[in-house]
């Protein structure tokens, strides 16, 4: 029978349903897609890029494989093929297309580094998602820019001594042509100490 309702965008996680074994995992990601740059530098970061495979899509193939994947997570799918979108190979359907869950399974779930996605503290969190905002007002970018100059002065990293993932996400919000330029001098050398970074580096 046709369904008269729209699906729910996917949202399983590994861990519920979805055994955390490598090689069972495959993402689709794309080219210019800010949350695509997050989660590729996430698995340099956890050391997952020999154990969970990846596509950029491009090639009509790769569209095709996309969408009988989500057509397999809701039979009669007919919603957009959002990426990141992290695919079960076993059932070959799509496990989540929402990008801070996926980031968290696969450094919990996959990698076993819970110490590599600790929570952010609410400021931070909040000066973040405002540089991740593509539509966030110039003030609340500013305001943004302003709390992470102070944040950085005390720590070489994000949250501490070394880089975790969300540190991936403030390298992606620092490379937009319309953020950096409003950057201090100890966000600068965050990005630069960043980029000598293996797993940054390879995705600057």
């Amino acid at each position: 029978m046709p369904r008269t309702t729209p699906l729910p965008a996917p949202r399983g996680r590994i861990g519920a349903g979805f055994l955390p074994v490598p090689y069972r995992y495959h993402l689709y990601l794309a080219e210019g897609c800010p949350r695509s740059r997050r989660v590729r530098t996430a698995l340099a970061l956890l050391g997952l890029t020999g154990s969970v495979g990846t596509t950029t899509l491009g090639a009509p193939a790769s569209l095709a494989a996309l969408r009988r994947a989500y057509e397999a997570a809701g039979h009669h799918y007919d919603g957009t093929l959002a990426v990141p979108a992290l695919c079960d190979t076993w059932s070959g359907r799509v496990v989540s297309n929402h990008t801070p869950d996926i980031l968290d399974d696969l450094a919990v779930r996959l990698a076993g580094r819970p110490d590599l996605a600790p929570p952010a503290p609410a400021p931070f969190a909040g000066a973040l998602r405002a540089l991740l905002d593509a539509d966030a007002p110039a003030a609340a970018r500013s305001a943004a820019l302003g709390l992470l100059e102070g944040w950085l002065a005390v720590r070489p990293y994000a949250l501490g001594s070394r880089p975790t993932v969300t540190d991936a996400d403030l390298w992606v919000a620092l490379q937009d042509p319309a953020v950096l330029p409003g950057a201090g001098p100890r966000l600068r050398a965050y990005v630069r100490r960043l980029r000598a970074h293996p797993a940054f580096g390879a995705a600057s």
